[in-house]
């Protein structure tokens, strides 16, 4: 499935706007990045790497070539960009729970929007306006958001221990070394996969079990 790519899920949903309502749209984004506490529920779910939403105006699509034809649209439209980790359901159902709100300030306009609660509806709009991703590549398929953030921590906080190590006693670097370890406790730990995984994901567990000289020896039993 291109849309899953290790344990990284891409959506991508387009929905149509009226052209004469989208500066609607245009006024509630700008406020949103004025005033970030209208998205703080959204920036608490962890399992989310990203997520965009774009106005394209109905005379603003790509005009590459004189011989294309000009696009006669009746609606601007609204593209929404996400990847993230989990199940279509988890995360849709978690974006409910923690912007009711501010998804319907954002869908509010858009054609045929049913609010996001009650669920099933919701669930319905995204499901029929979201397009399959055709290509999806991850570099890390088997990190989730929150891996991601704690390798930043690792690395930030060992380049910061590195710049001491010459300083003090042996017996004072231990103690140091210590306290490293213990204040990364919550950041350390080993990537698997999960039930939602995909060929990327695989080769990668594919080639780790090469490199440990295990995959040969799997072959041979077969």
């Amino acid at each position: 499935m291109s849309n899953i790519a290790g344990k990284a899920y891409a959506m991508n949903v387009i929905t149509p706007v009226r052209w004469y309502t989208a500066w609607l749209n245009k006024l509630f984004f700008w406020v949103a990045l004025k005033r970030p506490s209208t998205l703080s529920g959204l920036q608490t779910l962890s399992l989310i790497h990203y997520a965009r939403w774009v106005i394209i105006g109905r005379k603003q699509f790509p005009h590459l070539s004189p011989d294309q034809p000009k696009e006669n649209l009746n609606y601007s439209y609204m593209l929404f960009f996400s990847n993230f980790n989990g199940s279509w359901d988890q995360y849709v159902d978690s974006f409910t729970f923690a912007i009711p709100g501010g998804l319907d300030l954002f869908w509010k306009w858009n054609v045929r929007y049913s609010k996001s609660v009650a669920l099933t509806p919701f669930h319905n709009y995204i499901q029929y306006n979201q397009l399959e991703t055709i290509h999806y590549y991850n570099a890390y398929p088997l990190a989730t958001s929150n891996d991601v953030k704690s390798a930043k921590t690792v690395k930030d906080t060992l380049s910061d221990f590195n710049k001491t190590v010459e300083e003090g006693s042996d017996e004072e670097f231990l103690k140091r070394y210590h306290g490293v370890l213990r204040g990364l406790q919550h950041d350390l730990g080993a990537m698997h996969p999960t039930p939602i995984i995909s060929m990327s994901a695989y080769q990668v567990e594919k080639r780790e079990r090469w490199h440990a000289g295990q995959l040969d020896q799997e072959q041979g039993h077969v």
